[in-house]
């Protein structure tokens, strides 16, 4: 039985305790019963939910605008966020490997997990049980659409060519690829001229790339602020 603290963090309680257990576990923990299946469904449920409140809250917006705010909130670091929000990090089923590389606060992980949750959602509790924790765990984010909305490496790219014709563009490697195959981890340098290289890490190689533009940025923007 899995604490009612998390039920009322959750606003459901489950019927199905396996089916919420099953959306905590981790491939790293069990590859059979993990929550890879009920990720893959807890991304179209989320998608649908996002685009139905984007539609209704900005009935002027044309398909573009939408498909921007979407994607600042469908995303994986979206996700994440929320994951924390809710308190599901405590609750992630893990091996003892995963625990130990830090992996209740690898973004990647913590993505997966809140994806595979409102797909538990809605299988017990039905559209309405997913559509009351996205509309609470997304409320800021929504509240956020109107900041900027560009991905790390696009901002990044941005300020170098802003920089002006000299300067070049960010250059991205490879550095570290471990971890097995049901949950990788990738270890990327991001570098610009004038500045140390930073690197960052993901469950793939291209949030990886965000994860070090992201850590670049903190770094040069404040620099080139007067």
């Amino acid at each position: 039985m899995l604490p009612d603290a998390l039920s009322q963090k959750l606003g459901h309680t489950f019927q199905d305790q396996a089916l919420l257990k099953r959306a905590l576990t981790h491939a790293s923990a069990d590859a059979i019963t993990s929550n890879e299946r009920l990720e893959f469904l807890g991304d179209r449920v989320l998608g649908l939910i996002v685009a139905e409140k984007l539609h209704a809250l900005y009935p002027q917006d044309a398909e573009g605008a939408l498909a921007l705010k979407f994607n600042a909130l469908a995303r994986g670091a979206a996700c994440a966020k929320a994951a924390m929000a809710a308190g599901l990090a405590e609750h992630v089923i893990l091996a003892n490997s995963e625990k130990s590389a830090g992996g209740r606060d690898k973004p990647a992980i913590l993505s997966g997990v809140c994806e595979a949750v409102i797909a538990a959602l809605y299988l017990d509790g039905g559209m309405a049980a997913a559509r009351n924790f996205v509309e609470r765990y997304w409320a800021d984010q929504f509240e956020e659409l109107g900041h900027d909305m560009r991905d790390p490496k696009t901002r990044l790219q941005e300020w170098a060519q802003a920089r002006g014709k000299d300067s070049a563009a960010p250059v991205y490697s490879l550095k570290e690829r471990a971890g097995p195959d049901h949950a990788p981890r990738f270890v990327v340098e991001a570098q610009v001229p004038g500045f140390d290289p930073v690197r960052g890490e993901g469950g793939s190689k291209r949030q990886a790339e965000q994860d070090a533009a992201t850590r670049l940025l903190a770094i040069v923007v404040p620099q080139e602020t007067p």
